[in-house]
């Protein structure tokens, strides 16, 4: 998997998502931006985490 940033306002890879996804057993957008701070800045990285969220949990 290539490492990208998801986040750009606050510099958040796509692995550190995933692997707060796995350890965490996060389900939803507000949980990954409690646990990561993703997406709580301008918000638009949400989409993206969706796609992360949907991609691990199914």
């Amino acid at each position: 998997m290539e490492d990208i940033e998801i986040c750009h306002c606050n510099g958040i890879m796509k692995s550190e998502i995933v692997k707060a996804i796995k350890e965490k057993g996060l389900k939803t957008v507000e949980e990954v931006q409690d646990e990561t701070e993703a997406g709580t800045v301008c918000g638009g990285c949400i989409p993206d985490i969706e796609d992360i969220l949907s991609e691990i949990n199914g």
